[in-house]
């Protein structure tokens, strides 16, 4: 009889953003499969028995193929009852938790999703950045900073990204330059305001401001794992007043 995978999603960083559910399956779990961008802290709340299986992955440095993952989440299910498979964020925010599901349920093993809080908007907040904000910014869209500038042909819809008020991608470090060159190309204004958050809610987060045009000029240091942000919200950034009215008008008006 196997045991059930439970696919977590362990959120941002900060163990207090942990969902309830996330909270109890990590402290009953007899194992856990978990990636690079988990918290130390929240491995800590499982118990002393637990099997702990590291599986992160990192640029050119995998740990383990995603193939191999599925596989240990076959071969644990099979000798364990509760088996949870911890993400950082969201397990379907760019964590391939589809695939595990997909294969979970090709080889008949029970499993369950637990969703997490993504990254992309909990990491923005964090930092006095609001992806959406009443007159300035009524859109926004995730995407992936992982594509390289050396792919044939890009899975990314770059025109579809002009228009849209607040941008946000994730693992995007590596291909800041290229990114923000791509950026400029479809038409968005070079002076756009750009924010990177490095280790968003936990105690190291940190946070440079730039601008399209300066990252594609300059050699910033930006450190992964790092959010990046970019869109005209990044100017409401740690402004104290920001949310009494006649000081949130007189900015819009200036950032319009």
């Amino acid at each position: 009889m196997a045991g059930r995978v439970y696919l977590v999603g362990a959120g941002p960083g900060d163990p207090e953003l942990l969902t309830v559910k996330a909270y109890k399956l990590i402290k009953n779990a007899d194992v856990i499969l978990y990636d690079r961008l988990i918290n130390p802290e929240i491995l800590e709340i499982a118990k002393p028995d637990c099997k702990l299986v590291y599986v992160g992955k990192e640029d050119g440095k995998h740990l383990k193929t995603q193939e191999e993952i599925n596989n240990l989440l076959l071969f644990y299910a099979k000798q364990y009852e509760t088996v949870v498979r911890l993400k950082g964020g969201d397990p379907f925010v760019f964590g391939r938790g589809g695939e595990e599901a997909i294969f979970l349920k090709k080889h008949k093993i029970p499993f369950e999703i637990v969703p997490g809080i993504t990254s992309a908007v909990s990491v923005p907040a964090y930092a006095g950045i609001p992806i959406t904000h009443r007159g300035l910014a009524s859109s926004f869209a995730v995407i992936t900073g992982h594509e390289t500038p050396e792919k044939a042909k890009s899975s990314i819809n770059w025109e579809s990204l002009k228009d849209i008020d607040t941008l946000v991608f994730l693992m995007c470090v590596n291909n800041r330059k290229y990114i923000a060159k791509k950026l400029i190309e479809i038409g968005r204004n070079p002076k756009e305001p750009v924010a990177f958050i490095h280790r968003g809610t936990t105690s190291s987060q940190s946070v440079v401001e730039t601008t399209l045009e300066k990252i594609v000029a300059s050699n910033l240091s930006i450190k992964p794992p790092s959010v990046m942000v970019v869109g005209k919200v990044v100017r409401l950034r740690n402004l104290i007043d920001w949310f009494k009215p006649e000081v949130l008008l007189k900015l819009q008006e200036e950032i319009a």
